[in-house]
């Protein structure tokens, strides 16, 4: 159970999911939920358990094992002026919607010169470290990266969850909302009482330091935050960012960092080709290359097909912290 204390509840990051969908619905007429099994069941994880029989299935819906269907629909109540939270049950099950998603909701702004615009939400667990294996531990961030008018937002933490969801309901846009499953009940804070929001588009520098800046989100952040504070108890400042948004960026926080610490790490659990890294690293070449001592380093997932589902496969393909602080020192070193 959640504890108040002093105009904060402690949580954790499902906990927080959870209060922000119900505090949504009972704030706005307009919000429902839909997706598979987030009525009667009450989702996979009891995010939504007991909703159904508070708002009715009219604002709870139960929907068909369909994702192309469940974005689809969810776009056309968004454009008649609803605000559908649109749930697929695992991220590795987004794909029979893509082009529903990229074709459709993320261009919808641009294709009707601004008469409409598409304010929905889809939410989706993602990311390994749970035993999932290749159906359920998949990152799918990088495959929607490209897409222009489609917002991105993966928070770490649940009061960066709750202010990153509001604002994710609110925006006039799409936004792909990603939680990393293995912190659902992992990660626990303090979570501000009552509604707020936290702009996207915008990091947060979690530790601060002035000889390495990391940039990274989800799962590893907390890792990182780890293998930082190991190293600080050697004398060693290595600065965290946690990215929160990863469409849009944000730059600002990126290079100023970069332009103290003159070294950056970058760790993601996706592949590394192609993934989010590369997109910093270019922009971090483009903007602050004169102000590097070091080559950027990513550490990422490898570009496998897919995470196994023997225990040491699993392994074999997420990081572990003290990987993490062992490229760190190797980049202080450098």
């Amino acid at each position: 159970m959640a504890v108040a204390t002093s105009g904060t509840t402690t949580m954790n990051n499902v906990e927080a999911v959870r209060q922000t969908l119900y505090e949504a619905l009972k704030a706005d007429p307009r919000t429902l939920v839909m997706g598979e099994d987030v009525g009667a069941r009450g989702n996979v994880f009891l995010i939504t358990k007991g909703f159904i029989e508070e708002f009715g299935p009219e604002r709870v819906i139960d929907t068909p094992l369909a994702e192309a269907s469940i974005a689809g629909i969810a776009i056309g109540m968004a454009m008649e002026g609803l605000r559908p939270i649109a749930e697929i049950q695992f991220a590795d099950f987004i794909y029979p919607a893509f082009n529903q998603i990229v074709g459709e909701a993320a261009k919808t702004r641009y294709r009707s010169n601004g008469d409409y615009t598409c304010p929905l939400v889809i939410r989706t667990p993602y990311g390994g470290g749970v035993h999932g294996a290749l159906s359920h531990s998949v990152s799918i961030e990088a495959l929607f990266y490209h897409v222009p008018g489609l917002k991105i937002v993966a928070p770490a933490f649940p009061a960066d969850i709750k202010g990153l969801l509001n604002a994710s309901i609110d925006d006039p846009d799409p936004v792909l909302f990603l939680e990393h499953k293995k912190t659902y009940r992992l990660v626990k804070g303090e979570v501000p009482n009552g509604h707020y929001t936290i702009p996207i588009g915008k990091a947060d520098v979690k530790h601060p330091g002035d000889q390495l800046t990391v940039v990274s989100y989800g799962l590893y952040v907390h890792q990182a935050l780890e293998a930082a504070r190991q190293l600080e108890g050697d004398g060693l400042s290595v600065e965290v960012i946690d990215l929160r948004s990863i469409r849009p960026m944000d730059r600002t926080t990126i290079l100023e960092s970069v332009r103290k610490t003159r070294k950056l790490l970058i760790i993601h659990e996706d592949n590394k080709f192609g993934g989010i890294g590369a997109e910093i690293s270019a922009m971090v070449a483009e903007d602050a290359f004169f102000d590097l001592d070091a080559p950027i380093r990513r550490l990422c997932g490898p570009d496998v097909p897919a995470m196994g589902y023997a225990r040491t496969l699993e392994d074999e393909f997420m990081i572990p912290t003290s990987r993490m602080a062992e490229s760190m020192r190797e980049m202080v070193a450098f």
